[in-house]
């Protein structure tokens, strides 16, 4: 039994693996917009197959549905950074950026709602839970119809100077364009001058190596910091830490984990990618051991079962306000348009293999490891914060080419 639910919950980020390395391939072919589109059709499908897991082996159609679900947010979570990126003014980069990690935020907390058993989280209704996807990719596909394709992908890729100067306008409103198309010129030109980057190439070439590594980190560190363990197991954690309705909890971490990434996009441009970024590994690190002395002690305690609520509370929230929204679109500013298509690719992967191992695995390790399981993450994060200190650089504000030159210097 521990087994499927490994799987069901982790099979996710198999789809999300095999997918990633094709979002530059499709997001190139396509374009950003038409991509987008296009890769709906997999949510309707993966969603379906859920919805309908009554009418068959029920483990089986959900593991299957989890799986197509995953290949549609390996694409999704690629496509809908590099697009952001892309129609985003230099100022406010960071703060659409963040926007990617709030809409996921918001679907986590509409879904932990949906599932209390008096609403569709019951034998009756949890097919219906499900599927219901399917339908938020429908109200997607139709809204796609009214954005505009990225102008740098139109100038840059395509040569459109035209289009690329009407979509910036629909995009900008009546203010004039030169000014970006003068900067997507200089890339062009610098992406002319390097053309485009193979997976291969980024590993072999000096000149991409310290970006690949930066941008790898960032994602495991996202992953391995325990984040996953806390959403995918939170109710189980909390029903350790001796918590009566343990389901409500789980709701209290999805609010706040949707206020505070709210919060992230305001700060993101204040405070900066790099100093958010070390604030919440830091708290996140005090925050898992605060949790694991809350668990140790609680036989001994009772009230250290409210230590252990408020250190998953304070885990969540420092992980919204750096770690969580800021791997997603830092990839897209450390690389200009030649490796970005690669980059992203690689990265994506890189994030959703660690996902996998953390949805798979977390289960045994916390049977065998008991209250001591958020030790190992703590060890991971002072790691993380320790490199990030060292390498990672402040994107705030840079141009791609101005951030390229730091790696290049």
């Amino acid at each position: 039994l521990t087994m499927y639910w490994s799987l069901s919950v982790s099979v996710f980020a198999v789809g999300g693996m095999v997918s990633s390395f094709t979002v530059g391939w499709i997001g190139d072919r396509l374009g950003r917009v038409k991509a987008m589109l296009v890769v709906n059709i997999l949510s309707i499908a993966g969603n379906l197959l859920m919805g309908l897991a009554k009418l068959g082996p029920s483990h089986m159609l959900i593991i299957a549905g989890r799986a197509v679900t995953g290949l549609y947010c390996g694409l999704s979570s690629g496509l809908v950074p590099m697009y952001v990126s892309e129609i985003s003014p230099t100022a406010l980069r960071g703060a659409l950026g963040t926007l990617h990690q709030l809409a996921i935020v918001t679907g986590i907390l509409i879904s932990q709602v949906l599932g209390l058993d008096f609403l569709l989280g019951n034998d009756e209704m949890w097919p219906l839970l499900l599927g219901l996807s399917g339908v938020a990719a429908l109200l997607q596909f139709f809204l796609l119809l009214l954005c505009p394709e990225s102008p740098r992908y139109l100038y840059i890729k395509l040569g459109k100077v035209e289009e690329a100067k009407k979509s910036l306008k629909r995009l900008r409103g009546n203010c004039d364009p030169m000014k970006e198309i003068a900067e997507m010129e200089k890339e062009k030109q610098e992406a002319a001058s390097e053309k485009k980057v193979s997976i291969r190439q980024l590993f072999t070439s000096s000149k991409y190596r310290q970006a690949v590594i930066v941008a790898l980190m960032v994602q495991i560190s996202q992953q391995f910091s325990g984040i996953n363990a806390i959403f995918y197991y939170s109710t189980n954690i909390f029903e350790r830490a001796g918590v009566d309705q343990p389901v409500y909890a789980t709701i209290g971490v999805g609010v706040v984990n949707t206020v505070f990434t709210v919060i992230s996009v305001f700060l993101v441009e204040k405070a900066g990618r790099r100093s958010l970024f070390l604030a919440g590994l830091m708290g996140m690190l005090i925050s898992a051991v605060a949790m694991t002395v809350g668990l140790v002690l609680l036989s001994q305690f009772a009230w250290m079962s409210y230590v252990s609520m408020v250190a998953i509370f304070l885990f969540v929230i420092f992980f919204e306000v750096g770690p969580g929204p800021i791997p997603w679109f830092i990839v897209a500013e450390l690389f200009s348009q030649g490796p970005r298509p690669a980059a992203i690719a690689v990265a994506g992967f890189c994030n959703w293999a660690c996902n996998f191992i953390v949805g798979m695995c977390f289960q045994y390790i916390a049977d065998l490891c008991g209250p001591y399981v958020f030790v190992i993450f703590a060890a991971l994060l002072l790691v993380f914060f320790l490199f990030a200190y060292l390498k990672v650089p402040e994107t705030k504000g840079k141009s791609f080419e101005e951030i390229a030159a730091v790696f290049r210097r």
